[in-house]
């Protein structure tokens, strides 16, 4: 998919949560988020060095600002699937490897970052339509399988399968609803 395309599923996705152009455009912190995240990943994956170097700096001042205004950290070499959606604003802060499949939402206070020793040391791999809530921490060298609902105030460090929802700390499995409704 290309920046313009991956731009329109987000706004989409915003638009289906309720809001006019004005109200997504001009104050849904989350959306300026992800749309920052959008235009730094593309010149992240530029192939001319010295003009992606050049453009680099400028996204990373413009992520600090995000950053500094929403609390939404998203660096540009994550990899974040379309239909990308941020609940609301404050909190948010993903590794840089970070793998987030497409339809995803994530809520406030969520933490995806690296944790465990050795081989099994590492970042998450989120899997399509997955809904994490709360604040959420996914931690760990883990595949979060499709269509999974993690509950809110979960740590999930261990694989979760296919259309399970996950609830506690640690988190464990409560049922096979997946996340349709929520995503």
């Amino acid at each position: 998919m290309n920046l313009l395309h991956l731009i329109h599923t987000d706004y989409k996705k915003y638009k289906k949560y309720g809001g006019n152009f004005f109200t997504i455009v001009f104050f849904t912190q989350g959306f300026w988020a992800v749309f920052q995240y959008r235009i730094a990943h593309s010149v992240y994956r530029l192939p001319i060095p010295i003009l992606k170097q050049l453009l680099q700096f400028f996204c990373l001042i413009w992520q600090k600002v995000i950053e500094m205004t929403t609390g939404i950290s998203i660096p540009a070499s994550a990899q974040i699937g379309h239909s990308f959606y941020i609940g609301h604003f404050g909190g948010i802060i993903l590794n840089a490897k970070t793998s987030i499949g497409n339809n995803c939402n994530l809520s406030q206070g969520v933490t995806i970052g690296v944790s465990g020793q050795g081989e099994n040391r590492g970042v998450p791999k989120i899997g399509n339509n997955v809904y994490v809530g709360t604040n959420v921490v996914i931690a760990g060298n883990i595949m979060i399988a499709d269509n999974v609902l993690i509950g809110a105030c979960s740590l999930v460090n261990t694989n979760v399968a296919a259309n399970n929802v996950m609830l506690g700390v640690p988190a464990v499995k409560i049922s096979e609803k997946s996340s349709e409704g929520y995503v």
